[in-house]
């Protein structure tokens, strides 16, 4: 059943409404479980709009399996959607730097106080990220280290690679996962892929991981797929690679493949003198789970993040 969650007035008698789609059995308890699945909050991070349509197919398919609530916001952010913008169009706000927002505040504020509301007294809310275009992710989780612990079980169902407990933009305070953590809703990020674009893959591999996490909460009854043991990293393990001359990144290696220590990532290249700027190689042996996807670069642009010694 879609519902509103908020909807404002803009000018010209246009409206910025949110709305979410809510699943659940036609006779309710009182005592089901409620998972709410999060995503487009930057409106350049689309990759949670397949996961929102599957997840929906597949229940609507088999709604005897139900036995809990699934509630589905496709876009936190439907103007920066619509628009293709990360932050929310005529504001040029990041949407996850504002939470919980205000009641009485500015209309992004009153919209993210509505949201919080919305979703405050769920058992588990999971937060779908992509990366942006510059940047390809694999599929992982991210943790804040303050709530890891209450965090994990969650994390290692969801079917990532692995699971990333470090201070990241996505879970840092005046983020939509921060908030829901410190209102007692459990909340996990998401993050895969590309922006502006869907890798059905990936989304194919996080909603084995939906299922199975609402399998373990008793909201669905029906079959589901085995999950990966991810790894699990600390700020500690991460090595992170920044461009040192400006050009064109050439990747000399794939996504998440295993790389030694001396290998050689690739090279930055000067499309004018056809001349090599710079070579650029692994100070350390590991696993290359971020890479450069947009090939122009200037001094510091990130080039690449190694998983070296998780555990």
């Amino acid at each position: 059943m879609l519902k509103t969650v908020v909807s404002t007035d803009l000018s010209i008698d246009e409206s910025m409404t949110i709305k979410k789609n809510r699943l659940a059995p036609k006779e309710l308890s009182g005592d089901e479980k409620r998972i709410c699945i999060v995503t487009g909050t930057h409106g350049d991070e689309i990759e949670g709009q397949y996961v929102c349509y599957e997840l929906i197919r597949r229940i609507n398919a088999n709604m005897g399996n139900l036995s809990g609530i699934v509630d589905v916001y496709p876009a936190l952010n439907p103007l920066g959607v619509d628009a293709i913008s990360r932050s929310v169009p005529l504001f040029d706000l990041d949407m996850n730097r504002i939470f919980p927002g205000s009641e009485t505040g500015a209309m992004a504020e009153h919209v993210a106080h509505m949201v919080v509301n919305d979703i405050a007294g769920a058992d588990l809310c999971i937060d779908i990220h992509s990366s942006d275009v510059f940047l390809c992710e694999i599929p992982q989780v991210r943790v804040a280290p303050e709530n890891s612990v209450k965090l994990m079980k969650y994390a290692k169902k969801l079917n990532t690679d692995f699971i990333w407990v470090a201070n990241s933009s996505a879970v840092k305070p005046s983020s939509l996962s921060h908030t829901m953590n410190e209102l007692g809703v459990p909340t996990v990020v998401v993050e895969m892929g590309v922006g502006m674009r869907i890798s059905k893959e990936y989304g194919d591999q996080i909603l084995d991981g939906i299922f199975a996490v609402m399998a373990d909460m008793g909201i669905w009854t029906g079959e589901t797929k085995p999950v990966s043991n991810p790894m699990v990293s600390t700020d500690g393990d991460v090595s992170v690679i920044h461009a040192e001359k400006n050009g064109v990144f050439l990747p000399a290696i794939k996504h998440w493949i295993g790389i030694t220590k001396g290998e050689h990532i690739g090279d930055i290249v000067n499309p004018f003198t056809g001349e090599i700027e710079e070579e650029i190689f692994s100070q350390v042996s590991g696993m290359v789970f971020t890479l450069r996807e947009y090939p122009i670069v200037t001094t510091g642009s990130l080039i690449a993040r190694i998983l070296g010694g998780a555990r």
